[in-house]
Formats: C-alpha cells, structure tokens, sequence
C-alpha cells in the first residue's frame, strides 16, 4: 500500500513539485520515499505491528496507510483493526524517525484477564487472544502501548510494585511466565519450565519478591527474583529457576492465590478442588471438597482466615483455612461462575460469570444486593482497584467495562430526594389550608399520593356543595322577599 503527496515548500527550479509517498506492507515497516531517482529517505527499524505467530489467523503488518492533512502525521491500519497514528521527530543531529503519538483498537477479540497498574491505577493491563498485553490509559481508554514477547496466545496477569518498579506478570499458552517492567516496558525476566500452557499466576504479597504459577500440566511452581540487583538496568532478559514444584491436581489448574501474609497459597482446579499448600515449600495442608463443577477462581480474604472458591456449578463457597469447612454458599448466578473477588476490607464481594452478569454480595446476610448486566456473552475477566475499589470486567463480547462505586452519591440523591418530597409534603398541606385546591390537586399528583387526592376532591367537593347550598338559600331569600 502506497500514499503520496506533493510538497510545494520544496519545488525544483522547473517549477515542478517533488514527489513524496511511504509504503507499508506485511512486515508492518513504514518507508518513505523520494520520486527522483526512487530514494528511500527513511525506512523504520523495527515493526510497531506485531506480527501474529498464528498465520491462519492474522497476517499481520499494515493493510494501509495515509498521510495525514496539515502535516498531522501518518496514519497506519493493521489487519486486526489497530490504527497507528505517527509524528514525524526530527532529532538534534538533524536525522528523523516516526514515533507512534497514538493507538486506537477497533477489536479485542476475547479478553481473557485485566489488571491495574501501580499505586495510582492510572493504567489498565489487557489480556486478548493474541500474544502481546495490550496497556490502556484509563483516562481516555486508548492503548498506549503494546509489551511483545510472548510466542502463543496470554492467559493470564498479575502486577506488584517492588523496588519502585511496577511490575507485570504475564503467563501464556507458549509454557512460561514473563516479568515485565512497565516503565522500561521490557521484559526483565522469563520463567520457563511448565510442559503446558500457564493459566494462573499471583504475585507475593507481603515479601514482594516471588510468584507462583499454575499450569495446565497439573503443576504449581513457585518463582524468585529477590537476586536480581537493579531492574531498571537489566537489557536482556534473565532466565529463572523454579525454588519449588509439586503435582498439585489432577486436572487443569485454572486460579492461584497468595495468602496477605504470604504464608498460604491457594489453588483451583477442573478436578473440582480447591487445595491450599503452604510456603515456600509447597507443603499440602488442606483440600476444599464440596463443589459439583471446576474450580475457576480462588481467593484469600484480605482481613479473616478463609478462601473463596467460585466454581462451574454455579456457586462460590467460603472456606475456613482453620479445618476446610464450608462457611458459606452462595446461588443466584445461572451459569458457571468464573471470577469474584473481595470488596470493602472482606464485607462483600462482586463474582462475573458465563451468564454476563456482574453481582455484588453482602456476605453476613447470604444476599445478592445488585446484579448489573452490561455483558453480552461470559465475563471472562475481572479487575478490582485496591486504591480506589474502581471495577474492570472483560469478556468474550471483546468488551471492557469500567466500574466506579457509586454507594456515596446513591445516598446523598436518596437523602436529597427525601428532603424535597418532606418539602411537597408540607406545601401540599398549606394549599389545603389555603382551600388552594388547584395546587394541592397537582402536588398530589406529583407524590403520587392517591389517598391524599381523594382527600382533596373530597373536601373540594364538600366546599363546593356547601357553596351551591349558601346560594340557593340566599336566591330563595331574596324571592320571598
């Protein structure tokens, strides 16, 4: 695909205009080009475009590509629907290069896992069906940039800050997790050693300083990059060593999760358990037995000694870590249930399932106090802000959506309605007095009042009786006379 444009500020002495246009193709590198004597002025050094290991899928590269008016750049289209907008920087040397000013994403595909980034959750991590995390700006929604690296299909994130480093965890179909830093946005370390695609991934804690992972090869294997010396200055990937393994299930391993105290960690399974093992030498303490379906997801409460298990049976179930036994059940979901996670220090918790729907439970009362259905297909993925308690939910609708609490502002608009309708009230009762029934009438009707507006035609219709009766006494009054 080419695009060309003639510059006028760089006429030839003939009076002719020079000729410049850019191409774009499969390899997904810009290049620009001089009509005279076809000279490549520039061409990329690497790709912003990232191809696709999936060949049947994805060709990857630029379909097409325009310069864009005004000198505003150039604007690139892949074949996934991404749109690379570039500004031309000239440096001081006086060389120029094309620096990806913005990226919009017209598809998502599914979206598999989501997390936030950094004490502030300024960012939102993206998980899809492709082999890049995709980072989004949550002030505008648009992917900043993309962390490539991966050879399969990312199933699953994690984020911590250590060092001052906000760092990411990705796990993929390729069999390793990836340890990114999102401000050097490379990758710092590579934990290679499962035999099957890894689906679960938890960060430490407390400590900071280890993972674990959990890989469809019925393995958990714990991970540590204490050792590492300065992260902001590694420049190539470092290999590490797993510090302890075990055979944890009998099926695929679907969630893992750290303990607070990063003593315990928790995993679930398609076997229908959830076990629980204890660190760092993974040590088997408990087995949760009780669930008809897979276990999806699995986490430890932020304040009391349990874990709660959300299962494909439809239910989610709190344990006690003191002897395994099921505290509590909860139903209401009409398909598998695929996430929940603990909110408001551990009164409540939010799930997401294969149903699309989103619901927020009070655990002291069993109930389910809100269902939102902003989801039309499974809510794969589920993101809670630690900071701030903002929501993320994602799906196989390619879908994100942001959640914010909104309990404060419910209750302020619930007190000022109150107030407004004690107000009426009140005005409704001096109309009456005032025998003003025409605005008595109407603020009835605005309260919804039936009662009350069968009391005021009532004494409408008893004052304007009375009338008709003092003038027909007073008529006969005065014809007797």
């Amino acid at each position: 695909m080419n695009q060309s444009r003639t510059l006028p500020e760089t006429q030839k002495k003939s009076g002719a205009a020079p000729v410049y246009f850019l191409t774009v193709g499969e390899r997904g590198i810009v290049r620009i080009w001089y009509s005279e004597g076809a000279l490549c002025l520039y061409e990329q050094k690497s790709s912003d475009a990232i191809i696709s290991s999936d060949k049947d899928d994805l060709k990857g590269g630029f379909v097409s590509a325009v310069l864009l008016p005004l000198a505003q750049g150039v604007l690139c289209v892949t074949a996934d629907q991404r749109f690379f907008f570039y500004n031309l920087d000239e440096s001081d040397e006086g060389k120029c290069d094309l620096k990806v000013s913005k990226r919009l994403i017209g598809y998502n595909e599914e979206i598999v896992d989501l997390k936030f980034l950094g004490d502030e959750e300024k960012f939102l991590a993206v998980a899809t069906n492709l082999e890049q995390v995709r980072m989004y700006d949550l002030s505008s929604m648009t992917c900043v940039y993309e962390l490539p690296g991966h050879t399969d299909i990312v199933l699953c994130l994690d984020t911590v800050v250590f060092s001052g480093h906000i760092l990411l965890a990705s796990g993929s179909k390729d069999h390793t997790v990836r340890i990114w830093d999102t401000e050097s946005k490379s990758c710092i370390c590579v934990a290679a050693g499962h035999m099957g695609a890894v689906g679960a991934v938890a960060f430490s804690k407390k400590a900071k300083n280890f993972f674990v992972s959990g890989s469809s090869d019925r393995t958990i294997k714990v991970w540590n990059f204490a050792s590492i010396p300065d992260l902001g200055g590694i420049s190539k990937s470092i290999k590490l060593s797993s510090q302890a393994a075990v055979a944890a299930h009998d099926k695929d391993i679907n969630s893992v999760a750290v303990a607070p105290n990063d003593s315990l960690v928790c995993t679930g399974s398609q076997d229908r358990t959830a076990r629980i093992w204890k660190l760092p030498d993974l040590v088997p303490i408990l087995v949760l037995r009780g669930h008809k379906r897979g276990v999806w997801c699995v986490e430890f409460s932020p304040v009391d000694q349990c874990v709660m298990t959300a299962s494909g049976d439809k239910t989610i179930k709190i344990w006690a870590l003191s002897d395994g036994s099921c505290l509590k059940t909860f139903e209401g979901h009409t398909a598998s249930v695929l996430r929940a996670s603990f909110l408001t220090r551990g009164t409540q918790f939010v799930s997401s399932g294969a149903d699309g729907l989103l619901k927020l439970w009070t655990i002291k009362s069993n109930e389910c106090i809100a269902t939102f259905d902003q989801h039309e297909d499974k809510i794969w993925a589920m993101a809670v802000g630690k900071k701030t308690e903002m929501l993320a939910t994602g799906g196989s609708d390619s879908l994100v959506n942001l959640w914010h609490d909104c309990t404060a502002t419910d209750e302020e608009e619930a007190l000022l309605k109150e107030e407004e309708v004690a107000l009426k009230d009140q005005e409704l009762l001096n109309a009456l007095a005032d025998t003003d029934y025409v605005k008595a009438i109407q603020l009835a009707f605005e309260l919804r009042r039936p009662y009350k507006l069968l009391n005021v035609f009532t004494e409408l219709y008893r004052s304007t009786h009375l009338f008709q009766q003092r003038t027909r006494s007073g008529s006969g009054t005065e014809s007797n006379t």
